[in-house]
């Protein structure tokens, strides 16, 4: 019997050096949402034992198949590393996957592409990059390549770089697009299971938004502040008085009496703007994966008066306490705004 347990311990050690990673002294864990679960063991099926919060900062024992387990308070425990930063000895190798020696090389198709010091829009800029120049790929994170070439090394942004081709997507560059964070002031619009209210989860979301479309060469107008109310026919009216190329109206679902309710939908009033809502629609459910709703038509006051190519998108149900937690980590905001930018450039690219 000893013998039998002695082989069995083996067998589990053997599994266990297998399937996690050891990492090195002095990595630590930078928390980026809010409200993020901890568990007892690296996948969804364990139980939830804590809860953190942006910027908490823990270090970090063990990593295996997405997951960390973090040395807390008191004990330890299991978060996803789709909503950390890794910092420390090899926060490089969790960030960046270096691509192999393929000979991969872009040629930048616009002036003033913008080289960065790291993979983020809060990195510096060493250098802008003019027409025709080309760069070896050296490496390349989930939004970000690594290039260089003989004067400069750095990063550039995937969505302004197909770096199979070289070819530069340029269908949002000089577009005018509004967007309507729904709700706002004293009308908190639908609130979620766990209290969410609809108007901050809409800004979140257009913030986000406007940053990606700024990035990629489009002029962005909000309808709102963060704490300002706007009348419905004044947000259409805005987006008739500029020259507008898209309007999107951004909104939360709610069905207290369905709390198992998910899915997302777009909505158009114009017939000839249905294209749009089918675009975005189905870039959302792609990026996504959740349950798709289909774009129809939606007499909404926000697109019924609207003159300009306009949607109002229903991205997800906060009645539902599964939906609504998702929803507020910036990892599925990411997944939204992608579905909504790439929808945008199909649009434009078949004007």
């Amino acid at each position: 019997m000893r013998i039998h347990r002695i082989i069995a311990l083996t067998l589990c050690l053997i599994l266990l050096t297998i399937h996690s990673t050891v990492i090195a002294q002095g990595t630590t864990a930078i928390v980026t949402q809010d409200n993020l679960n901890v568990r007892s063991g690296p996948g969804t099926n364990y139980d939830r034992i804590g809860q953190l919060n942006t910027n908490e900062t823990y270090p970090i024992l063990t990593q295996q198949d997405g997951w960390v387990e973090m040395q807390l308070d008191g004990f330890s425990g299991w978060v996803s590393t789709d909503y950390i930063s890794i910092q420390g000895h090899n926060a490089n190798q969790s960030e960046e996957t270096m691509a192999e020696s393929d000979n991969r090389t872009i040629v930048i198709s616009q002036d003033k592409t913008q080289i960065r010091n790291g993979p983020s829009t809060e990195n510096d800029i060493v250098s802008l990059a003019n027409k025709g120049q080309a760069f070896d790929v050296i490496g390349e994170t989930d939004e970000w390549l690594k290039v260089k070439s003989e004067e400069v090394e750095g990063y550039v942004y995937k969505k302004l770089i197909d770096a199979t081709k070289g070819r530069t997507f340029t269908g949002l560059k000089g577009k005018t697009i509004v967007l309507d964070p729904g709700h706002g002031g004293d009308d908190s619009g639908a609130i979620g299971a766990n209290d969410t209210l609809e108007k901050n989860i809409t800004y979140k979301t257009a913030e986000g938004l406007a940053e990606e479309l700024t990035m990629l060469g489009a002029e962005v107008i909000l309808t709102r502040d963060q704490e300002t109310f706007v009348s419905l026919s004044s947000r259409a009216n805005m987006a008739n008085v500029f020259d507008t190329d898209a309007f999107i109206s951004l909104h939360y679902n709610s069905v207290p009496d369905i709390p198992d309710a998910t899915g997302i939908s777009t909505y158009y009033f114009h017939e000839q703007f249905k294209p749009l809502a089918n675009y975005i629609q189905q870039e959302l459910i792609k990026e996504t994966g959740d349950r798709d709703r289909l774009a129809e038509y939606g007499d909404f006051q926000v697109i019924r008066q609207n003159l300009k190519p306009g949607v109002l998108i229903e991205l997800g149900f906060i009645s539902n306490p599964e939906i609504e937690q998702l929803l507020l980590t910036n990892a599925y905001q990411k997944k939204l705004v992608s579905g909504i930018v790439n929808g945008l450039q199909r649009y434009f690219a078949g004007q």
